[in-house]
């Protein structure tokens, strides 16, 4: 017994001993104490792409800053482009990863998986690029004295692309929405040869009619800030505080928009004073109005005009050059595409738009089902023909997508089919018997306007990007 707690007692000193050293080596603190190392490296991962960026230069020297993602492996792979005013730079970076669909947008997933090469570039004056911005740039002649538009440069960027990326097969294909779709829609203006097929998402189009600035020659007070943030900066920056609780409060105690922009320092900037200088719908926006450029020199690149049913900023434009084209010898070669999205929402998850539920993604069915397959059939070599429907429209009331011959189905002049009137009935219904007389009334305080979001409402809280419904 006096034997073993001998031995516990040494192993208990042993084991104190053990312990204060360690003490010693590893104190309870760090030394010096601070969380934050001199220098932290991460370790590189294997990436399944290569990405390069370049300075594309232009016919005048000017220089545009260009990213182009590349799986690794590629061989005889399309390329898809898209030229934007919103940084290239982090278009192709959606979040940090080893994984291409990952770094690229979401909408671009089944461009991905079918292996293109995706290319994004800062327009004219933005960000990376050199040169300087004019915020929708028209074509060269009386809006623009320049000898460079979006039409060339995007011809000499494509021409670049097909001489300088080996591993594409030389074919080119454009998509966009909103501005990215307006750069797109240019392109066709003079279409480089190698450019074989375009998707015009929701594309800006008429910017007095129906697409961002005016709706119908109401302008959109909201874009004010927008535009601040586009051309205040080269790269972005900071837009006026407006000094109220939200956008709400704003709007009804601004008074004018040129009050407001006098008062907050928009006055400061050339857009806004050209636009300010044309409140009608005179020779300023309909010599830049694209479906009317287009339908006088109409482009043999097959086109799909994608269109959000509840698109509320950029309605106007997909729907209408479509139907220009469709008075030309180009009109076969025009598609229109209509699902039930918000604003860019083609783009995103569609399984439902607020209260609205649908029958699965129908983003991503669009994409996948129409979409890929129309620009695989003009750009991947060997792939199968693929001819959409005239029309692809999905059909809210019974939860469908229905494939269309023609659109429109009626109109008053021209379509085979009369439309038919719908008239307002008592009590809030609706009906087709013209109603005798009868009258209902409401009252409406304009001071007083009922907000389309709970308050606060602001443009620059993100979200805008839901509510454009």
């Amino acid at each position: 017994m006096h034997k073993m707690l001998v031995a516990l007692l040494a192993g208990s000193a042993a084991l104190a001993a053990t312990a204060a050293q360690a003490q010693e080596q590893s104190p309870l603190y760090p030394t010096p104490f601070n969380d934050i190392p001199a220098k932290f490296t991460i370790p590189e991962q294997e990436t399944d792409f290569i990405r390069r960026e370049v300075m594309v230069p232009m016919r005048d020297g000017v220089k545009l800053f260009t990213v182009i993602m590349i799986p690794k492996g590629a061989k005889n792979a399309p390329i898809l482009f898209t030229r934007t005013p919103y940084n290239a730079g982090n278009r192709a970076r959606r979040m940090e990863s080893p994984s291409i669909r990952n770094m690229l947008p979401e909408g671009d997933e089944v461009f991905v998986d079918a292996g293109y090469i995706r290319v994004f570039q800062d327009v004219r004056g933005k960000y990376g690029s050199e040169g300087d911005y004019v915020i929708t740039r028209p074509p060269i002649g009386p809006l623009n004295p320049t000898k460079t538009d979006h039409v060339t440069d995007a011809w000499d960027s494509i021409d670049w692309l097909v001489k300088n990326t080996p591993e594409s097969n030389g074919k080119v294909g454009m998509r966009g929405s909103s501005y990215e779709g307006f750069t797109a829609v240019m392109a066709l203006l003079d279409p480089h040869p190698a450019l074989k097929v375009v998707s015009a998402e929701s594309p800006m189009i008429d910017g007095w009619m129906g697409d961002d600035w005016f709706h119908y020659g109401a302008f959109r007070l909201a874009n004010i800030a927008w535009i601040a943030g586009q051309t205040g900066y080269k790269s972005g920056g900071k837009v006026p505080s407006l000094g109220a609780y939200d956008d709400y409060d704003t709007f009804r105690r601004i008074g004018s928009a040129g009050d407001w922009a006098k008062k907050y320092g928009y006055d400061q900037l050339p857009v806004w004073n050209r636009m300010a200088s044309h409140p009608a719908y005179d020779e300023f926006w309909q010599g830049q109005a694209l479906d009317k450029l287009l339908a006088k020199k109409p482009s043999s690149v097959p086109t799909m005009w994608e269109q959000g049913i509840f698109d509320h900023e950029d309605m106007y434009g997909a729907i209408n050059t479509y139907e220009a084209l469709q008075k030309t010898p180009q009109a076969a070669n025009n598609y229109l595409l209509m699902g039930p999205w918000r604003h860019s929402g083609f783009n995103y998850d569609g399984r439902e738009l607020g209260t609205l539920k649908f029958e699965g993604d129908t983003g991503l069915q669009a994409r996948r089902d129409v979409l890929l397959p129309f620009f695989n059939s003009y750009l991947k070599d060997g792939a199968p023909a693929f001819k959409p429907a005239q029309a692809t429209f999905y059909n809210t009331g019974e939860n469908r997508w229905d494939y269309l011959s023609k659109w429109p189905l009626a109109c008053n002049d021209g379509c085979g089919t009369k439309l038919t009137p719908i008239y307002l009935k008592p009590a809030q219904g609706l009906g087709f018997d013209k109603p005798g007389q009868g009258s209902d009334s409401y009252v409406a305080d304009p001071a007083k306007p009922v907000p389309h979001l709970p308050r606060p409402i602001s443009f620059k809280d993100g979200r805008w990007s839901t509510y454009l419904v």
